[in-house]
């Protein structure tokens, strides 16, 4: 499409009436039933989390000889698969994945049959990675997939993409709509907030750039994970601070990394094979814009059966693409912080941030923050012992804020059509990491 037909496009789809499509209780309802499963903190067991969160506790204790068997079988279908479709052909990189898979499932059969050698057994180890993060995205997803259709499917994504552009555009240079993959990703998983981004990039509601910059700005860990960093480094008495500045700093930061290489030089061009459908510029009421966008989406919408099938079946493909590269990326990760200095070695290329910002003991807050490029908690373990809040609560930002991590968020990526290559991902990281230090440790100066 030319740029004048893209203009005409635009201003012809905000003129004539507003469709009036059968159904429109649809819009209410599901909207609200996908509200509640997704962002409605509840009570259960002593458990106050949204009703997701709960769902999966639910399965987990309803069946739990099971539970380790589906994860599983998830780690074995997202190999083979690697295989079958052809995908290990693509590129140098996605044949390693491959291989790793297969190391990840056979890890997972040895972790259900109890059988793990060596070290592999502790605690930090395999366990972790099975327990903590395996299990969770690998129910999390599926379900997350399917409870999707309510959300994206019938109009809301388009309502609220239309009232957050002149925030979203400005500032991180994504569409309206992308204010869904950050609260999907915060209340829930960063899983789910890529799931989400990927769906809409591969229905052309993306370019590829924006995807991108949604992907690894927004794809931030859920509430959930910051209270368990807060937990570990002795910050929830000021809990309210070190959420909302950690918020602050995460998202100061992607509008920062979105302006400058690589994310600025990703092809801005959308899913090839895809119709585009951009969002349009608003002109008048954009409160009856966003209306007119909702009910255009709701009168191309499928049926609901339908459309949870399709998103249960991404969200089953992507929990196996997942699952085995925790199970081998994540563990390679935590062998390399156990036994050799390499983090210490990347560490030293934060030195001069945290020398400029005088962050105490600039050298272990160096280490500390290359580790998460492994696993996202594990700068808060190196420093859990400091005597300085400020580093604690530097490092603690940074878990949160650095966002990529090869364990789970790097793999989960990769399993996507979001054009991001591996050296994307890791120029990405440290540019999060840099600038994180930079930003909030001044903060964390003023606060302690």
């Amino acid at each position: 499409m030319t740029s004048t037909e893209s203009v005409y496009s635009s201003i012809q789809s905000h003129d004539g009436e507003i469709p009036q499509p059968g159904g429109r209780w649809k819009l209410f309802l599901y909207s609200v039933i996908g509200a509640f499963v997704f962002f409605l903190p509840v009570t259960y067991q002593d458990k106050r989390s949204i009703p997701l969160d709960h769902m999966v506790t639910m399965v987990r204790e309803g069946i739990p000889a099971a539970v380790p068997w589906i994860i599983f079988a998830l780690a074995v279908y997202g190999t083979v698969r690697s295989f079958t479709t052809g995908g290990f052909k693509e590129s140098a990189l996605q044949a390693v994945f491959a291989v790793l898979n297969i190391v990840g499932a056979v890890v997972s059969f040895l972790m259900v049959i109890d059988a793990l050698p060596w070290v592999l057994g502790d605690e930090d180890l395999v366990p972790f990675l099975w327990n903590s993060i395996a299990i969770p995205v690998g129910l999390i997803v599926p379900i997350g997939g399917a409870f999707l259709a309510f959300l994206i499917g019938f109009g809301l994504l388009e309502f609220v993409g239309v009232l957050m552009q002149p925030i979203m555009r400005p500032l991180w240079k994504t569409p309206g709509r992308s204010a869904i993959d950050a609260v999907a990703s915060f209340v829930g998983s960063y899983s789910l907030g890529i799931l989400v981004t990927d769906r809409v990039y591969q229905k052309g509601g993306y370019t590829g750039r924006e995807a991108a910059i949604i992907a690894t700005g927004f794809s931030t860990v859920s509430a959930a994970f910051m209270v368990i960093v807060a937990k570990q480094l002795d910050l929830m008495k000021i809990w309210g601070t070190y959420f909302a500045v950690t918020l602050i700093v995460t998202f100061l930061v992607t509008a920062i990394t979105v302006r400058i290489p690589p994310l600025r030089t990703i092809p801005d061009e959308y899913c090839e094979g895809v119709k585009p459908d951009p969002e349009k510029s608003i002109e008048g009421s954009r409160v009856k814009n966003a209306w007119r966008e909702a009910m255009l989406a709701l009168q191309r919408a499928p049926s609901l059966p339908a459309a949870i099938w399709e998103n249960l079946r991404d969200g089953v493909r992507m929990a196996a693409a997942i699952v085995p590269s925790i199970m081998s990326v994540g563990l390679i990760g935590l062998l390399l912080a156990r036994f050799t200095p390499i983090f210490e070695w990347i560490g030293y290329l934060f030195y001069p941030f945290a020398w400029v910002v005088q962050l105490p003991e600039p050298v272990q807050a160096g280490k500390g923050a290359a580790m998460g490029i492994a696993e996202m908690f594990l700068p808060a373990t190196a420093v859990a012992d400091s005597d300085s809040m400020v580093l604690k609560f530097v490092i603690g930002v940074v878990a949160v804020s650095a966002i990529i991590f090869f364990s789970a968020l790097v793999p989960c990526i990769l399993a996507t059509k979001i054009p991001v290559k591996l050296t994307h991902l890791v120029i990405i990281w440290f540019e999060r990491v840099a600038l994180t230090i930079l930003i909030a440790t001044p903060i964390a100066h003023l606060l302690f």
